[in-house]
């Protein structure tokens, strides 16, 4: 039986991480058995994308790409409509598909799972022109991107930062969403077109979204006030967005969505810039993917940090935004560090740890 080709593109400045521990990984870890691999490194912008439709050509079992959501995006792009799946090796900060997909975020274990070999056929989406895999979206969600984009320091609760920040000032806009059903108008703060369950960084903005159902989630989140903002983003962490009062969510195949100016959209946090007509469309089962044997068992509320962690990271977050709102900041922090909730991550990673 001949052994499975596969080729690992590793960005080396992109995400996080020493890719030349991750290659030395891939030596030692990969099953020799069963692949014939080889290590390629990017060298300017676009080679990804290269590397990865040559090995389509070459009828190559799967593509490994070895980044950030951006390099994961590049070689997505390449693979897709082929019989080539790809592989992640997650070396970024938000790492949205490799969550999805319940990827581990070690690269250890990350190959491990390569080695197992179960590949998905899923969907991915096309807004305004541009492809994306885990959300598109505009208003607020495409305000943050380009803010967030152009920002040195990241993680979660620099993306929490951001929108508390940035919300407190945001003017939402008048949209229409169309489809087949007919149309809706209303002023909203974002709408996000979501394919998978979340933006990265465990940040769920649509909790019961599927790759798999030819549809996208709708979310579109309506004007709130700034008391408002610390609860909705605890929902967007706890996978409980949907039942705020706040939020209306639909399901499609093909959106139509139409504003009065134009301005600025995203796609996979990537942001663009379009007109006042944007249509947003799932192509079903484009791209192949490996991703976790146990990617359809019943997953928990996300564990984002031990209990210290977050108490660390609280107290920076209240030094940079107690200044500038010291009301809705103790909200925030009174909210997130309350014993209830350390109590309930305390037992969550114990139970992950005993599944593992």
């Amino acid at each position: 039986m001949s052994k499975k080709k596969l080729r690992f593109i590793i960005n080396p400045i992109a995400g996080t991480g020493k890719k030349g521990a991750i290659a030395r990984s891939i030596q030692q870890l990969i099953n020799k058995e069963a692949f014939d691999y080889e290590i390629m490194y990017t060298q300017v912008a676009g080679h990804g994308a290269t590397l990865a439709k040559e090995a389509v050509e070459l009828d190559y079992y799967a593509v490994v790409a070895v980044g950030g959501d951006g390099t994961v995006n590049e070689i997505a792009k390449a693979i897709s409509h082929s019989k080539t799946a790809m592989g992640i090796i997650p070396c970024g900060s938000g790492n949205g598909l490799a969550r999805h997909l319940r990827i581990p975020l070690q690269a250890e274990r990350a190959i491990r799972l390569l080695n197992k070999g179960v590949v998905y056929d899923l969907d991915y989406g096309i807004c305004a022109g541009e492809p994306f895999f885990c959300t598109c979206g505009m208003g607020f969600d495409a305000f943050i991107s380009e803010k967030f984009s152009h920002t040195s320091k990241r993680g979660p609760l620099s993306y929490m930062e951001h929108i508390l920040k940035s919300g407190l000032s945001y003017e939402p806009e008048l949209y229409t969403i169309t489809n087949k059903e007919g149309s809706i108008h209303s002023k909203a703060f974002l709408i996000t077109c979501a394919n998978a369950s979340q933006y990265g960084n465990d940040v769920f903005i649509a909790p019961k979204a599927s790759m798999q159902d030819g549809q996208m989630d709708i979310i579109m989140i309506e004007p709130f006030k700034a008391i408002d903002a610390p609860q909705i983003v605890m929902q967007l962490f706890s996978k409980n967005i949907e039942n705020n009062e706040h939020v209306r969510k639909y399901h499609a195949k093909a959106v139509h969505i139409s504003r009065k100016h134009e301005g600025p959209f995203h796609c996979d946090g990537e942001p663009f810039w379009g007109g006042t007509e944007i249509d947003i469309t799932i192509v079903p089962k484009g791209f192949r993917v490996i991703a976790n044997p146990r990617l359809f068992e019943r997953k928990g509320t996300p564990l984002l940090f031990s209990p210290t962690e977050w108490l660390e990271g609280l107290k920076e977050l209240q030094h940079n935004f107690m200044n500038k709102n010291k009301s809705l900041g103790r909200n925030l922090v009174s909210t997130l560090s309350s014993t209830s909730l350390l109590k309930s991550l305390r037992n969550e990673r114990e139970q992950r740890e005993q599944k593992e």
